[in-house]
């Protein structure tokens, strides 16, 4: 299998980095064995970066490694000390690359070098305990986790950014013209279809200097699916001005210049939004004297369509000369009226899921959905296995309003609440609470709030316990039956009521 050598059409999967943890840690040295918190914050992960670098012309590098991830944030440590920073990936790509979703919707159009589109930005490092404390909760016994980086699928498309496009049938002679007028130097043969990629060569015309590209494989009926034309016809979609170069001397019979032309003009209408770009005409191979004069016959009949029509020979040059100069001079004109294209940094910043900083509640079959930047953004930071942080997660809750909203919406204690997407989401059993105006006195990492009497809570947790003392082979179900039936007593006195073999004869002697 052929290794190709251009791509200019790759899916690519990225992965920023995750925020490391926020570390729990409390300040000790003789004398002073509680100074208080001192956990540092862990570090943002590493954003994914697209970069234009003009020495990259193609995307074959993604095409073999289609999935990047950059480097995640450190986790923070005690005595004040934060996590270090996940590096950035950067992902250098050709000027006028342009990047779509999943989808197909166009994100970013790349174009001027050094523009950066930060596709995919890290996670945020997680607070340690020393941040967390306030003048209500001096001694917090957690710290915020960090967040997962964004995590999606792209597409890299490439349109060559070129000042003149060059189109025609195939052996028209456009790598040779290409390879002419620059120092280009593409395949070139005798046969048709000898380009498969397009071909950019950099031309000087006194103080001008401009880029010129052509498109390989042309055809009659491209718009159909017929050779490789309209595969490449997006490479010129941002040139000033479009050259046919028309082949006078070809063998094939049946063709002439104005019927190549016209087949050409017709392809590239039905491509669409060409219209507006100025034509120059070029009719190569008049060093074959057959060509020549053909050329002459044609030049008229061509010229009356409101073309300008240089006769050339891409082999011994003739005529390229005044050809190179007719670019330059629509390249300059439109390079006057274009302002000139500065290098810029774009951030994706994909909608939230209510549209802003709020959040929504939505009623269901499944319970009550929260959907929002903050709670999402605070459910992924809590550490579910330390009852303080999951006690200051319901505080943080309850002071954006989601407690109230879900009792106007007729929410009852034990009904279910779902916090996130359906495919990330954290499932609560509603049960309203009040705030913890003050710190919560007890030991670090609990919330006394959770110590009263919960059936279920308390239920899981002696299953849990239990858990380590099971026999072999008995699994969570065979231990929670266990527990819901319990054994005999494990020891009892012989005659006493515990006994299973104890008879009350008092029950059928009537005098006792």
């Amino acid at each position: 299998m052929a290794v190709p050598t251009f791509v200019d059409r790759v899916r690519l999967h990225v992965r920023a980095g995750r925020g490391g943890n926020g570390v729990a840690s409390v300040h000790r040295e003789k004398f002073k064995p509680l100074g208080g918190p001192d956990g540092g914050n862990g570090g943002p992960g590493g954003s994914v970066i697209l970069r234009v670098d003009p020495d990259v012309t193609t995307l074959i590098d993604y095409h073999h490694s289609p999935k990047r991830s950059a480097t995640n944030g450190a986790q923070g440590a005690g005595a004040h000390r934060n996590g270090a920073h996940g590096a950035d990936l950067i992902l250098p790509v050709p000027d006028g690359t342009v990047v779509t979703d999943a989808q197909g919707n166009q994100l970013a159009d790349m174009v001027g070098p050094g523009t950066e589109l930060v596709v995919a930005e890290g996670g945020r490092g997680g607070l340690g305990n020393a941040a967390l404390a306030s003048a209500k909760r001096k001694a917090p016994g957690f710290a915020l986790l960090g967040e997962p980086g964004e995590e999606l699928e792209i597409g890299l498309e490439l349109k060559v950014v070129a000042d003149i496009g060059l189109v025609g049938f195939p052996s028209a002679g456009k790598s040779s013209l290409i390879a002419s007028i620059s120092r280009a130097r593409p395949k070139i043969a005798d046969y048709p279809f000898t380009t498969l990629v397009p071909n950019l060569g950099v031309v000087r015309a006194g103080d001008t200097t401009f880029t010129v590209a052509d498109v390989p494989g042309l055809i009659e009926g491209a718009s159909d699916g017929r050779g490789l034309g309209h595969e490449f016809l997006r490479h010129i979609e941002r040139c000033a001005a479009i050259v046919h170069v028309v082949d006078t001397a070809s063998i094939e019979p049946g063709r002439n210049p104005v019927d190549d032309l016209e087949i050409i003009e017709r392809e590239l209408a039905r491509y669409g939004g060409l219209e507006d770009r100025p034509r120059l005409v070029a009719l190569n191979k008049v060093d074959v004297p057959d060509g020549r004069d053909l050329a002459d016959i044609t030049r008229e009949d061509i010229e009356a369509e409101g073309y300008r029509v240089f006769p050339i020979s891409a082999a011994s040059g003739e005529g390229t000369r005044e050809l190179i100069f007719a670019m330059a001079e629509i390249v300059a004109a439109a390079r006057a009226e274009k302002p000139a294209v500065e290098a810029k940094r774009i951030v994706l910043r994909p909608p939230s899921a209510d549209g802003g900083d709020s959040f929504t509640i939505t009623r269901t079959t499944d319970g009550f959905v929260v959907r929002g930047a903050k709670p999402e953004r605070w459910v992924r930071q809590t550490d579910f296995g330390n009852e303080e942080a999951v006690g200051y997660l319901a505080d943080r809750l309850n002071r954006l309003g989601i407690e109230i909203r879900l009792v106007k919406m007729g929410a009852q204690e034990g009904d279910t609440v779902i916090i996130g997407s359906p495919e990330d989401s954290v499932v609560f059993d509603f049960r309203p609470s009040i705030e913890a105006g003050a710190e919560m006195l007890g030991r670090r990492g609990e919330d006394q709030r959770f110590d009263e009497s919960r059936p279920a809570a308390q239920r899981r947790r002696a299953i849990d316990e239990a858990m380590d003392d099971r026999a072999e082979g008995e699994t969570r179900a065979d231990v929670a039956r266990r527990l819901d039936k319990p054994a005999g007593p494990v020891s009892y006195e012989i005659g006493s009521e515990d006994d299973p073999d104890f008879f009350d004869l008092s029950e059928n002697d009537p005098d006792a």
